[in-house]
């Protein structure tokens, strides 16, 4: 299997908020969702799905994308925010980590394929192949079981506290199993996993961390073309264990291929 993966830079954005003056935090909270908000539109119209890595810094699943569709969405986030540079760097590998360290690769060696609008990357990463866009991506949809209970021992803040440390692990577990993770909000997470990763290494894997923090965890596996019909089929799972949990079912991870 081969993961294409577009990271996308807003490019100069420190020295570039310093202009703004010291009383500018609101409004650059505002810009950054405003700018996650259009790449999730834009690419959402190419099945794809963008996972924010930092606010500054966004990771996309771009199977079956080719290099025009790339600069089709470039010009249209200029368009939006034509005071922004912003750079996209495309990589390919068998895992979504090894798609990660090659464009960060590519990235540092400064490979443009279109330099006029700061897109990275090598020419025979760019395919439209079948073997490219025949390749299925696999991702984890996982929630917290009833981290609403929380409530009943812990503040907001207190249960906030536990999400984040879940997510840290989360992280840290699955990125050595060469996938990556990312926090969705509440108490929910996506995973671009490695094709290799299978279900019994997955339960593993969650049974450690929650054996750590005395949680549990749902996990709904999906997999599609494109990074969006996987995180649909993900998310269908994910949904079908709670459904069964209502009929006394108790499946932890549930899986839709």
């Amino acid at each position: 299997m081969n993961i294409q993966l577009t990271i996308i830079k807003i490019e100069g954005y420190g020295p570039w908020t310093l202009v703004l003056g010291s009383d500018r935090e609101a409004k650059l909270q505002m810009l950054q969702a405003k700018i996650y908000h259009d790449l999730q539109y834009l690419f959402s119209k190419y099945n794809c799905l963008v996972f924010s890595n930092r606010f500054d810094e966004y990771f996309v699943i771009t199977n079956t994308l080719s290099l025009e569709d790339h600069v089709s969405v470039r010009k249209e986030i200029s368009i939006k925010h034509p005071n922004l540079c912003i750079s996209f760097t495309i990589g390919i590998g068998k895992t979504p980590l090894d798609a990660n360290i090659q464009a960060y690769q590519i990235r540092r060696n400064e490979k443009f394929l279109v330099k006029n609008f700061q897109i990275y990357g090598e020419i025979n990463n760019i395919s439209e192949s079948p073997s490219l866009n025949d390749n299925k991506v696999k991702i984890l949809h996982i929630d917290i079981n009833d981290s609403s209970g929380f409530g009943n021992h812990l503040s907001p803040y207190e249960t906030t506290i536990k999400v984040m440390k879940s997510y840290v692990l989360l992280m840290d577990k699955f990125l050595k199993k060469d996938s990556l993770t990312f926090f969705l909000g509440g108490d929910n997470f996506m995973i671009i996993a490695a094709d290799l990763l299978e279900k019994d290494e997955i339960s593993k894997l969650l049974n450690s961390i929650s054996d750590e923090l005395d949680i549990k965890f749902n996990c709904g596996i999906g997999f599609g073309r494109t990074s969006r019909e996987s995180a649909k089929n993900a998310t269908e799972a994910l949904d079908s264990i709670r459904k069964l949990s209502k009929k006394g079912q108790i499946i932890p991870i549930y899986e839709i291929k």
